[in-house]
C-alpha cells in the first residue's frame, strides 16, 4: 500500500485509535505490571492488517513494535512500584541473567516462526493465567515460597522466552509464578515491572534484527519500509502510542495499590481472557 492510498480521515482515525491504545496500555502496564503489550499486540494486529501487512510479517510486526513501547512504559512503572517498596529485588537478582538468555532465545525464534505460533503460545498462557485467577482457590499453588537455585533460574529462562514470543514484557508470567508459589499479586505485579525492562529492551533489538530483511522481501508494503519501520519494530506506531503510555502509567500503579487482592486478581483473570479470546477466534 503506497502512502497515497491513505486518505486523511483514514490517518486521523488511526492516530486517535493509536494514541487511546497508548493511555490503555500505560494503565495496564501500572496496574498490573504487564508492559501493556497484551492489550497492543491484538490492537496492532488490526492496524496493521488494514494498512496492508502481509500475514507472514503482521504478528512479528505487532510483537516488535509492543516491545518497543514496552521500554519507556514498564521503566515508568517500575519506578513508581519501587517508590512504595513493593519490588522483590531479590527474586529480580535471581532471575535477571536467565531472563536475558530466553529473550535471546526468542528473538532468534521470531526470525524463523511461522505467525501461527505467536498466536498460540499468547492463546494458550493467557487461558491458563486467567483460569488460575479467576478460580479463587487458595489451595491451588506451586508451593508456599518460591524455589532456590536451577528451577527457579529455569523459570526466569522460560519468562524471557515466552514474553519475547508474545511481546508482553513478561509480566504475566512473573505475576502468575510469584503468586501461584503463594506471594502477595501486588508484590507479583511490581516485581513483573521491573522485569518488563529486562525483557523489553533486548527483545526489541532482537525483533529489529530479525525483521531487518523484511523491507526488502516487501519493497511495496509502506508500512514495512524506514522510517515508518525498523525490521519488526513499526516506528510510527510506537511514536504514537509512546507518549499516552507513559503519561498514564502511574494513573495505574495508584489504581493498583488502592485495590485489594481479589479484585486485583479477578481484573487480571478478565483481561487475559478478553485478550487470549481474541487470537483463540482468529485460530480457529
Amino acid at each position: 500500500m503506497s502512502i497515497a492510498e491513505f486518505n486523511t480521515s483514514e490517518l486521523l482515525e488511526l492516530a486517535v485509535l493509536l494514541v487511546g491504545v497508548g493511555c490503555l496500555s500505560g494503565f495496564l502496564a501500572g496496574l498490573f505490571g504487564i508492559g501493556g503489550g497484551a492489550i497492543l499486540v491484538p490492537v496492532f494486529y488490526e492496524c496493521f492488517r488494514w494498512a496492508g501487512v502481509p500475514l507472514e510479517a503482521r504478528m512479528p510486526l505487532c510483537v516488535g513494535t509492543a516491545l518497543a513501547i514496552i521500554i519507556p512504559t514498564s521503566v515508568r512503572s517500575y519506578t513508581a512500584h519501587k517508590a512504595r517498596g513493593a519490588v522483590d529485588t531479590e527474586v529480580v537478582s535471581l532471575w535477571w541473567l536467565p531472563v536475558l538468555a530466553g529473550v535471546l532465545t526468542g528473538s532468534v525464534i521470531a526470525r524463523y516462526a511461522p505467525e501461527r505460533l505467536f498466536k498460540i503460545v499468547f492463546v494458550m498462557v493467557a487461558f491458563g493465567a486467567a483460569a488460575r485467577l479467576l478460580s479463587a482457590r487458595a489451595e491451588f499453588k506451586l508451593g508456599d515460597d518460591l524455589p532456590k537455585g536451577p528451577l527457579m533460574r529455569s523459570y526466569g529462562y522460560f519468562v524471557g522466552l515466552l514474553s519475547t514470543l508474545m511481546g508482553i514484557g513478561g509480566g504475566l508470567f512473573a505475576n502468575l509464578l510469584m503468586t501461584l508459589y503463594g506471594r502477595p499479586i501486588h508484590q507479583g505485579v511490581a516485581t513483573s515491572a521491573a522485569l518488563a525492562v529486562l525483557v523489553s529492551i533486548p527483545g526489541a533489538l532482537g525483533y529489529v534484527y530479525a525483521g531487518w530483511p523484511v523491507a526488502t522481501r516487501f519493497p511495496d508494503v509502506l508500512a514495512l519500509q524506514f522510517p515508518f519501520a525498523i525490521g519488526y519494530v513499526s516506528l510510527i506506531g510506537a511514536a504514537l502510542v509512546m507518549p499516552t503510555s507513559l503519561w498514564i502509567a502511574p494513573l495505574g500503579v495508584r489504581v493498583a495499590h488502592a485495590m485489594s487482592k481479589r479484585t486485583l486478581e479477578r481484573a487480571f483473570g478478565v483481561y487475559l481472557l478478553i485478550v487470549g479470546s481474541r487470537f483463540a477466534i482468529s485460530l480457529m
